[in-house]
């Protein structure tokens, strides 16, 4: 099937679409394809249609040059076969950087090109707090492409994440996170052991476990028993001096005005975690409960620990309850706690976490911004604005 492409190109105004197809109107064709992209105030309209017959073809080419006279626009007409549907797109690949380098998309677009791909459509998804660009590419394995991006995203300090195409990352209904250096800058147990005495101690085991070189349940156990004789008031004070990740409460006030659940899951303490999540509107909270007598710590944990398989319950449990299927679902993590959870997930985001996290999950984000996490999900800054504030 024979078919013409006509090209506008010029400075953007209102109106210029609405003029073109009450041109087209005026004939007896179809539209196959459309696509337009304003960049900077310039605007670049494509209106693909089936090819007319001669004396039509004619005056349909002579009528939309006039209309892109009027409108001071350049028109290119090209004449060709096929119907323009575009392949179905297999994969998304977004890129964030701050800032973002030409060198690092054009690394990318090598790759592709190396595996015999096509781009089908590039757009920027964000420009603040990073910068975030789509590429909707097709015929490339995934398996390759993030082979092949995983030293990309080293030598050009971005981060790069590769999903399957289609609907599948707007149809996440649970996000969970990890607490310490997640949600939060801080880790809760170092904060207590501070006012216990016992940080340094405390850091060098926490340091161990979250890498993955001891036991998590016994590097809790040595960690909390440092804590033996704190009180409430102290508890109390950890809390006040939490500190959120920049981004994080951008980030649930956002899945929450979406209708997506949060949950949190935390190898720290009920005690500080639960109330953090009522600031945030969080309803499903899952962490080790420190024991107190007499409203003092013993130095002991009551209930069983949070370790690396209870998390991956958690995400589990709380997805069963509410009849969410894990392919829906997100979890994002820094340690070798979190690993389990991450690869239950549909989605595992490794976020400013340990190498061992970083190779295993689905995405890895190095800027320190939590709300970068939206664009993974298909979220525009555009859409994340528009929210807040309502």
């Amino acid at each position: 099937m024979r078919t013409v492409l006509f090209s506008f190109s010029g400075a953007d105004r209102s109106g210029i679409t609405s003029r073109i197809f009450e041109a087209l109107a005026e004939f007896d064709v179809s539209v196959l394809d459309v696509g337009q992209v304003v960049l900077r105030g310039r605007l670049t309209v494509g209106v693909l249609i089936s090819a007319p017959v001669e004396e039509m073809e004619v005056a349909l080419r002579q009528r939309l040059t006039l209309v892109a006279g009027e409108l001071g626009l350049e028109l290119l007409i090209q004449t060709g076969e096929g119907d323009g549907v575009q392949p179905e797109v297999g994969l998304h690949l977004t890129l964030m950087g701050m800032p973002l380098r030409p060198r690092a998309v054009a690394s990318i677009t090598e790759v592709i090109s190396r595996l015999s791909g096509n781009i089908e459509r590039i757009a920027r998804v964000s420009d603040y707090p990073v910068v975030a660009i789509e590429f909707f590419v097709s015929g490339v394995d995934i398996d390759a492409m993030k082979t092949l991006l995983a030293p990309v995203a080293k030598e050009n300090a971005v981060d790069i994440a590769v999903q399957p195409g289609g609907q599948a990352r707007h149809s996440k209904r649970l996000v969970m996170l990890d607490v310490d250096s997640t949600l939060i800058q801080n880790e809760v147990i170092e904060l207590l052991a501070d006012r216990a005495g016992s940080g340094e101690l405390v850091k060098e085991i926490t340091t161990r476990a979250m890498n993955g070189e001891i036991d998590f349940s016994d590097a809790v156990r040595e960690r909390v028993a440092t804590l033996a004789g704190l009180t409430q008031e102290d508890i109390d004070e950890v809390q006040r001096n939490i500190a959120l990740t920049p981004g994080a409460r951008t980030l649930v006030e956002t899945l929450h005005h979406l209708g997506i659940h949060v949950g949190l899951v935390s190898g720290g303490f009920i005690e500080v975690v639960a109330p953090l999540a009522h600031s945030l509107g969080i309803k499903f909270v899952r962490a080790n409960s420190l024991e107190m007598v007499n409203g003092t710590l013993t130095g002991k944990v009551s209930g069983p620990i949070i370790d690396r398989a209870a998390k991956a319950h958690a995400l589990k449990e709380f997805a069963e309850s509410m009849s969410i299927p894990l392919d829906q679902t997100v979890a994002i993590g820094d340690g070798a706690n979190d690993l389990d959870m991450i690869a239950a997930a549909g989605l595992g985001v490794a976020f400013n976490a340990k190498p061992i996290v970083a190779k295993v999950a689905d995405a890895s984000i190095t800027a320190p911004y939590l709300d970068s996490v939206l664009f993974l999900l298909g979220i525009t800054r555009r859409e994340i604005t528009s929210y807040q504030g309502v």
